[in-house]
């Protein structure tokens, strides 16, 4: 039993890395879901973290592989390399964290824009619905691969354009006065 857990500061709602729950490599300690709603991670040698937070290390290039387990401070508490080698509560409690945590709308098509001076409004279809968002300036659409861009709005909300050739023509001529 933790200090923490001795001094009634934590009740746990749910509990991963059981023993005999674990994948082929499990984490290097145990992580709870808090009543809170956070996340909890005590070490291997007992030190308790509230507020741990998964984040990839690649979530664009490369999603699926290189997570780290950070504390609310921001020091790394466990790398995992994939999410397959944890056992299912644990996978479950981190690919939970990461859909709350991450919001990163793909943009799928262009329908039109306001006009072709900043700051203007897009209208867009994203894999969430249609919205429409703000372009304060040119400097807020990044390219990240050749076939890669990052949009961002007056809101700070990204959008994601995963590839360019895979726009419909109408969409790539609007997004070329752009670039």
């Amino acid at each position: 039993m933790s200090n923490a857990e001795a001094n009634g500061q934590r009740t746990i709602t749910a509990v991963a890395g059981d023993v005999g729950q674990r994948g082929t490599r499990a984490l290097p300690g145990q992580l709870e879901r808090l009543v809170s709603g956070r996340l909890g991670f005590t070490t291997a040698d007992g030190v308790f973290h509230e507020g741990a937070v998964p984040v990839r290390a690649f979530p664009i290039t490369d999603p699926l592989r290189g997570f780290s387990l950070m504390s609310a401070e921001g020091a790394e508490l466990a790398w995992i390399e994939t999410l397959g080698e944890l056992s299912p509560p644990e996978r479950e409690l981190i690919e939970a964290e990461l859909c709350a945590r991450e919001f990163m709308p793909e943009i799928v098509r262009l329908t039109g824009v306001s006009g072709f001076v900043t700051p203007c409004s897009w209208y867009i279809e994203t894999d969430r619905g249609k919205t429409t968002l703000l372009l304060k300036g040119e400097e807020d659409i990044r390219r990240l691969t050749q076939q890669t861009l990052l949009i961002t709005d007056a809101h700070g909300i990204h959008y994601l354009i995963r590839s360019l050739p895979d726009l419909d023509r109408a969409s790539r001529k609007l997004l070329d006065r752009f670039l």
